[in-house]
């Protein structure tokens, strides 16, 4: 994988494949396409939506459509995840889960939905990970440990909305967000972070503390 500039000028990005190379824009859709004039499909279908109001719906050659731009994105999203490019990671993961969102909202049918569904903590693992490391690489280690954990908040709704809390702990992605956590907190010999600090001032019934903690919480997170 790699970021070139093209022979007009502007930058490409590359990833190898089996027998051959896929190329993608940086910007935009990753194949360079502008669906009705709109930067990604997911836009159009916006557009589409509001314009057709209540009769609005997802036909099988928008179904398509939808899942050509989902393997698009996931795939630009993993080269911006190899060269560390964290934003740009951040903002294509940011990208899948609204048209995630958008997918359930007019699926044709559950079995479609859960299709797109089943991926959803993968590529929330993929936003956390690049939103800590975003943190990191500004040399706030504190603030990282902090976006993995409502990260993990963020994960625990999902498996909850699919009555599957029972495999939130054996989760890999669960897993691999916590050891990723316990190595920054090791590494940056960290205290407790304020989520830590929330939930042992609940235990203990202090909750003029708990009020403040969470308030700090809410702020840091405000805007982002």
């Amino acid at each position: 994988m790699r970021q070139i500039q093209g022979a007009d000028g502007r930058d490409v990005l590359q990833m190898r494949i089996d027998m051959g190379m896929i190329q993608m824009e940086v910007t935009g859709r990753p194949d360079g396409v502008q669906p009705e004039g709109f930067d990604t499909y997911f836009d159009y279908l916006l557009s589409l939506s509001f314009a057709e109001g209540e009769s609005y719906q997802l036909d099988q050659d928008r179904c398509n459509e939808i899942d050509r731009e989902f393997y698009q994105f996931y795939h630009r999203r993993i080269c911006w995840l190899t060269l560390k490019k964290y934003p740009e990671a951040m903002k294509d993961a940011q990208h899948t889960l609204s048209l995630m969102d958008f997918s359930l909202a007019y699926a044709p049918n559950s079995d479609w939905a859960q299709l797109h569904e089943q991926y959803r903590p993968f590529v929330m693992f993929h936003k956390i990970q690049a939103a800590a490391l975003i943190e990191l690489e500004q040399s706030d280690p504190s603030a990282a440990t902090a976006e993995i954990d409502k990260g993990l908040q963020d994960l625990v709704g999902v498996f909850e909305k699919y009555d599957a809390s029972e495999y939130f702990d054996k989760d890999t992605f669960v897993i691999k967000l916590r050891e990723m956590r316990d190595s920054i907190i090791e590494q940056y010999e960290l205290g407790p972070s304020l989520a830590e600090q929330l939930a042992s001032a609940i235990e203990a019934e202090q909750y003029e503390l708990a009020a403040e903690l969470r308030d700090r919480m809410d702020d840091r997170h405000g805007g982002k």
